[in-house]
């Protein structure tokens, strides 16, 4: 019986050793296995790297005539042609041709308000010249003015107003042709001066033409009563010609 139990035990342990060699050698295979694997994939990686590496240089040399492309002025030129049109765009027809009625506006009124100012600052300026050496006397200068139905005025001058009274708007005055201009009605006795200028202001209340000839009748009877020169705005002598220039003066404010 002892006999049999030794063989059981020498038959088990036999079993368990060859069990424990055989799973010791399937352990080692098992773990050589996965090496082999990882060596597989790693080596695969190390060749494609290289090869990627290759690959990727004849692509970057390609992206050097692209990179000189973008370099040309065809940005500059967009953006060029995009700021033309702004300019042009930024100035609107429509507020144009209003700018340009505006201005036509303005100008056609200061043409008006330059007529209008020229109108009331023009005038028709007769001298009666004394001769070299002569003068007019105020003790006989009053009378002859207050005949022709002149009335002294405060600024000190003599008006003929449209009534021979003194009534209505004044037609045209007469001065004194030299400084101070006026007369002092006060000393007229002591007065003398070598010329006296009648002006008439254009446009002339009333009749213009009436009124002008009532100036140049004034002056030829004042030139025949001292024996003075009658002389025109430029004090030459006046002509026909110029006195009918004086008329068509007057027309044109008449008109």
């Amino acid at each position: 019986m002892a006999e049999q139990l030794r063989w059981v035990l020498i038959v088990i342990s036999v079993i368990v050793i060859g069990g424990l060699l055989v799973h010791g050698l399937w352990s080692v295979r098992k773990k050589d296995r996965p090496e082999a694997s990882n060596n597989e994939r790693v080596e695969p990686l190390q060749e494609s790297a290289p090869a990627s590496s290759h690959t990727s240089r004849p692509e970057a040399e390609p992206k050097e005539p692209v990179i000189e492309e973008r370099d040309e002025p065809q940005f500059g030129e967009l953006n060029f042609a995009a700021d033309e049109p702004q300019i042009d765009t930024s100035v609107p027809e429509v507020p144009i041709e209003d700018d340009l009625e505006i201005v036509d506006d303005l100008e056609t009124k200061e043409q008006s308000d330059e007529k209008s100012s020229a109108q009331m600052s023009d005038f028709v300026i007769v001298h009666i010249q004394m001769p070299e050496g002569l003068s007019m006397q105020g003790s006989k200068l009053l009378p002859a003015v207050n005949t022709l139905g002149f009335k002294y005025s405060e600024e000190g001058f003599f008006n003929r107003h449209l009534d021979p009274a003194g009534q209505g708007h004044v037609l045209f005055r007469l001065v004194n042709m030299y400084n101070p201009g006026t007369f002092d009605i006060d000393n007229m006795e002591q007065f003398s001066t070598a010329g006296v200028s009648l002006f008439m202001t254009l446009p002339c209340d009333g009749d213009g033409l009436a009124a002008f000839n009532m100036l140049h009748s004034a002056a030829k009877k004042l030139a025949d009563e001292f024996g003075a020169q009658i002389l025109d705005a430029e004090r030459e002598e006046m002509t026909v010609e110029r006195i009918r220039q004086y008329v068509e003066q007057v027309r044109s404010f008449s008109a």
